[in-house]
This record gives C-alpha cells, structure tokens and sequence, in this order.
C-alpha cells in the first residue's frame, strides 16, 4: 500500500512537471492545461485502490489510513501547490516576474498562517470522511482499529497546528533588529 501512495505522489508531480512543460516549454497551453487538471485523477486512483484492497478483505493499517490523508491533503493543498510550482516555472522558462515571497513577520504572516491551518481543516475532514468510509466499508471494528487512530492522530497533529498557527494572530511574529556593531 505505501508503495501505491508512493506512485501516486510521483505520478501527481509527474503531471503537473509535465503540464508546466507543455504549457511553458513547448508552448502547447491546451495540453498544459489538461495534463494541470488531470492531477485529481491520481486521487481517483488511490481512494479506487485502497477501497477494493480494503473490500477483498485486507485488514485496514495505517497505510489505507495514510492513504486517506494523502487525499485530503491532495485535495486542500493540491491547487496551492500547482500555483506555486507555476509561478516559480513561469519566472524561470516564460520570462514571468519573480514570485512574490510569503510574508515572513507581522499580520500579513499571521493570516498566512491562519489560512494554512484552514487549508489543514480541509485536508484534515476530507481525509476523516474517507477514513469514515472505508471504516464503514469494512464494517469490522477490530480490523479498522488502525484507521480509528489515524484519526486520533491526525485531530492531535490538527490541533497542535491550531495552536501555532493562531499564536501568531495573538503574538505576531517580529523581525529580529539587527545588532550593531562595537565601535
């Protein structure tokens, strides 16, 4: 099963390298653009693979349950990434501006941080949702107990997340005064 995660996350950046190629390097946007919109596809894949492994009768592990994750963070982040891998090849091969860097202090960098925890709530009950239906599918409370804690896990992981990201809205980040030197 990890395997198959594995694949899937290559074949996922496979598409969009390929697509940003197309769209920058050889100038053919339409297939740029298909190969962009095709990277949902690998998700499809993987939620079909792990629910038939699952109901040929294959205990639940943490695999299936990572892959769950994969899907959920594939899905809230998966259009943020795309336009960030974008930006960055536009500048390089297409002669675009130079992205603009994240905020790195004050509230420009706390609601970046709050955004990326709300991005994180997404993922995180994508993933529940497809953590609850294999769980359902499977219908074996001792076979699914692995699923069970990777959502005792992940809503840890959600809510350390929380505290990080919303102690910047409480306490800003500053940027370090530089020092001067001895006279």
């Amino acid at each position: 099963m990890i395997g198959v995660i594995i694949g899937c996350e290559i074949a996922f950046w496979v598409l969009i390298l390929a697509g940003l190629a197309c769209r920058y390097l050889i100038k053919w946007k339409r297939t740029g653009s298909a190969l962009l919109l095709s990277t949902p596809v690998v998700d499809i894949v993987l939620l079909a693979v792990t629910v038939v492994h699952l109901r040929q009768g294959a205990e639940a592990t943490f695999a299936h349950g990572l892959a769950a994750v994969y899907i959920g963070v594939s899905i809230a982040f998966g259009h943020a990434m795309i336009r960030w891998a974008d930006a960055r090849f536009a500048h390089r091969f297409a002669g675009g501006g130079a992205p603009a860097p994240k905020a790195r202090y004050g509230s420009e960098h706390a609601r970046q941080e709050r955004l990326g925890w709300f991005k994180h709530l997404l993922a995180w009950a994508i993933g529940c949702l497809c953590l609850a239906g294999m769980i359902y599918l499977v219908d074996d409370s001792g076979s699914t107990e692995q699923l069970v804690r990777v959502i005792r896990l992940w809503s840890f992981v959600l809510g350390i997340d929380f505290l990080i990201s919303f102690s910047y809205t409480l306490s800003p980040k500053k940027e370090k005064r530089k020092s001067r030197p001895p006279i």
